[in-house]
């Protein structure tokens, strides 16, 4: 299966106009591709055409004029090379099934981040129960990407992985730019788990700084994350080493340190004394880790892996707020 034609511009849909999708059909079109960009708010897509920013998500960044934007899948979809699937997690089944009839026998390279609720499956799982794809098609990228940081062209990396060598090769490659740098793994699976634990463990983060603690408690709580993540990960038949790189520990920093986080926000908000509903508020957008923490919870105990921070934070979920104690608890959990 070919993956991107050795054409002057191979064509490339991405389907979900938030932070990231944007973000990263800038990136796309920076490495020389054409991007088509589905967004779907037809005004989402008008401003983009018309302005070139998606203000509610990145502000004044202009997108790159490779970038067509349409709120017509089937317009997205024709003739794609490559299919990048930006959507949250928990929409992306409903959302793929109105896709099927339309994708391409391309490459599906998986953005989403997180476990479904109900099913516990991770992001390229759900694409594949969906779809029916090969493991030859399945694709996820995962990092320390901080969308709002990569449309303004700072510099980046990620992990692009498949199962085939040559597949995570050639993602990795294609989305490769002067700032934004991706690796190939055949990893898909620790690539998954990674990603799906650093938004609850962001949440633990959060809300140990929210409760007023420093540094040291941070880092306890990180570290107790990163742990956590590497057990499950291994006993799901995940590579070790996954955990110490990018896709790992790298996405783990940035989500758990920078204010641009939704996850981080919402914890430091519930640190604070703030109601669940109010923290997801003030988050200003999906919060994945509240969804995913029960979820990644139960996948957990299937597995036979203890998990006590996720379970923490799972709890609070529950409960609609952070219990008294809760910073403290984390940090020892």
């Amino acid at each position: 299966m070919p993956l991107l034609p050795p054409s002057p511009s191979p064509r490339v849909a991405v389907l979900g106009a938030g932070a990231w999708g944007s973000a990263f059909a800038l990136v796309l079109a920076d490495a020389g591709h054409r991007v088509a960009l589905w967004a779907r708010r037809p005004e989402l897509a008008a401003e983009l055409r018309e302005r070139r920013t998606n203000r509610a998500y990145l502000g004044d960044v202009a997108l790159p004029d490779a970038v067509e934007a349409t709120s017509d899948a089937a317009e997205a979809l024709t003739d794609a090379d490559l299919v990048v699937l930006a959507v949250p997690l928990q929409r992306l089944r409903e959302q793929l099934g109105t896709w099927l009839h339309l994708l391409p026998p391309a490459p599906l390279v998986c953005l989403a981040k997180g476990v479904e609720a109900g099913t516990g499956l991770f992001g390229t799982e759900v694409v594949a129960e969906v779809t029916a794809a090969g493991p030859e098609r399945l694709v996820a990228v995962s990092g320390p990407n901080l969308a709002a940081e990569i449309a303004r062209r700072q510099p980046a990396a990620t992990v692009a992985a498949c199962t085939d060598p040559a597949v995570a090769a050639g993602v990795a490659a294609a989305c490769t730019s002067s700032a934004f740098h991706a690796e190939p793994s055949t990893d898909v699976l620790g690539v998954d788990v990674a990603g799906a634990v650093k938004n609850v463990v962001a949440l633990a983060v959060g809300v140990v700084e929210g409760a007023g603690h420093g540094a040291n408690a941070r880092a306890a709580v990180l570290t107790r994350g990163l742990a956590e993540t590497t057990r499950l990960g291994i006993a799901l038949g995940a590579d070790a080493a996954t955990f110490a790189g990018l896709a790992g520990v790298g996405d783990l920093v940035a989500t758990c340190g920078s204010p641009l986080s939704r996850n981080h926000r919402a914890g430091v908000a519930l640190g604070r004394g703030a109601p669940l509903a109010e923290a997801l508020a003030a988050a200003g957008g999906t919060v994945e880790g509240v969804t995913s923490a029960p979820a990644v919870l139960r996948r957990a105990g299937t597995a036979g892996v203890a998990m006590p921070l996720v379970e923490q934070v799972a709890a609070a979920v529950a409960a609609g707020r952070a219990p008294d104690g809760l910073a403290a608890r984390l940090v020892g959990a």
